[in-house]
């Protein structure tokens, strides 16, 4: 028997899920609640099998909670249940410790497979959403490869570029002079550049500065 919590704001959900769940032979829905305080106890307190968790509560997040309701049972399984289709939440979910991702306007038959998914240890996510995590990863993965440095790395190159040295730069960016460094570091090794004429030349090319 898959034992779940289910954690949602509104009364009417938390109703309808378990008429859901409750209609299958191998689900019980053990408790609920109505907030992160609630959920915490209730986690705590009945340990199940898979704790069903909306993003958009009052106070603290669902995905902010997560850790805090794993670690009070760290067997539980938890399955974010949302309206948000933005695969940056489905990233930010499992990135919390969440072992499913499924949309409030699911089908039923979607939301108890994803329960059983999730309690069986698997990953689950719709895959429309899915297909459109991978696509933004990829994207994100092309991004840093076209541009691995961070904001401070490009100001740093471009300060080497213009003839800055390292104190000097340490002093304009209120750094100090070993993490000025640092970033020279960082800046050459992932540019893989060995001289200063090579970095001037990059930034020339890149637009970093102008000739």
């Amino acid at each position: 028997m898959i034992r779940v919590v289910v954690v949602d704001d509104h009364a009417v959900v938390r109703s309808g899920l378990r008429l859901l769940l409750d209609q299958e032979a191998d689900i019980e829905m053990v408790g609920e609640a109505g907030d992160a305080r609630e959920a915490i106890f209730e986690v705590r307190s009945k340990h199940p099998d898979v704790v069903i968790v909306d993003v958009t509560m009052p106070g603290e997040s669902g995905i902010e909670v997560l850790p805090k309701l794993l670690d009070e049972s760290p067997e539980t399984k938890a399955l974010v249940l949302s309206m948000h289709d933005d695969p940056s939440y489905v990233r930010d979910a499992f990135a919390a410790g969440a072992g499913g991702y499924v949309l409030k306007d699911a089908v039923d038959t979607e939301v108890v497979a994803a329960v059983r998914q999730v309690a069986a240890g698997k990953r689950y996510v719709n895959p429309d959403l899915g297909a459109r995590l991978v696509e933004a990863e990829a994207r994100a993965r092309a991004a840093a490869e076209a541009d691995p440095l961070s904001d401070r790395e490009r100001e740093v190159l471009r300060l080497l570029a213009l003839g800055h040295t390292n104190q000097e730069i340490a002093k304009m960016l209120y750094i100090s002079v070993r993490t000025a460094e640092t970033h020279r570091a960082h800046v050459m090794q992932k540019l893989r550049l060995s001289t200063r004429a090579e970095l001037v030349r990059y930034a020339l090319e890149h637009g970093v500065i102008e000739s």
